[in-house]
């Protein structure tokens, strides 16, 4: 009787004491914040600016001679301030991805880096589709609709502050939206569903677009329906994505162990 093999390790794999681990989050974990602030001290200087530019899908249809407002003493600068400090931080997200991929990549096969790379950079780019997304096309949808409704005898003047809480909300609901195929493809990466089961629950998520359209939308099926068709399309292509990844990870198993 042949004496089992042990499970294979990951090539990059040392045997490294926890301290070592440890000392190199920490490490990881500086050079993030760090590049957040280089990125934050470059911009902060154009803060104004950047929150103009945030601002333009609702100014271009406020009233004639209707302006935002600013309702607390410092709302002119913590406004403008907290904008460009979380641009700075969307901005940087690839290096602070590339930190964590840097830290958890020496402990994975060849085979899961070939998925995993992937998966990482198309994770960036859909949550920048979805903010892309959102201000461009929701955002003025959203303002135009709600400027046009104002009773009248009511001016619209928005709080600046206010103005932002909503805006980052909708960014990053819309942005996080737009992760629907990575969140499919890590479900059945996982184990946790297969393609099939998917497939078969599609009359369920086309409902659940559909409802997330409504909550995030204005009420209306025209707006509801811009975003509940590409949360639709961005399910199948997860779907498709899926079944590449399966066949691939049946031809990894396959491999010889040596190979991986």
């Amino acid at each position: 009787m042949s004496a089992r093999l042990p499970a294979p390790t990951p090539p990059d794999d040392a045997e490294m004491p926890l301290i070592a681990h440890l000392a190199e989050l920490r490490q990881r974990l500086i050079r993030a914040l760090i590049a957040v602030f280089a990125v934050f001290a470059a911009l902060v200087y154009f803060a104004n600016d950047i929150y103009h530019f945030v601002s333009e899908p609702l100014r271009r249809f406020l009233p004639e001679g209707s302006t935002m407002i600013a309702t607390e003493v410092a709302s002119p600068f913590l406004a403008p301030f907290k904008l460009t400090l979380v641009v700075a931080a969307l901005l940087a997200m690839p290096f602070v991805l590339y930190q964590a991929w840097a830290f958890i990549a020496p402990g994975m096969y060849r085979h899961e880096k070939r998925f995993a790379l992937p998966l990482l950079v198309s994770s960036i780019v859909l949550f920048y589709a979805g903010v892309a997304f959102a201000y461009y096309l929701v955002c003025p949808m959203v303002f135009g609709f709600f400027t046009s409704i104002s009773p009248e005898g009511v001016s619209v003047m928005t709080d600046i502050n206010h103005y932002l809480d909503f805006v980052l909300t909708m960014f990053f609901a819309f942005g996080f939206a737009f992760e629907i195929p990575v969140a499919t493809v890590l479900l059945v990466w996982a184990g946790i569903t297969t393609p099939q089961a998917l497939k078969d629950k599609r009359p369920y998520v086309v409902v659940g677009c559909f409802v997330v359209g409504m909550l995030l939308t204005p009420p209306d099926v025209f707006s509801q329906t811009m975003l509940a068709v590409p949360m639709w399309a961005l399910f199948e292509i997860g779907l498709v994505a899926s079944r590449l990844l399966l066949a691939e990870k049946e031809r990894a198993a396959a491999t010889p162990a040596e190979e991986k």
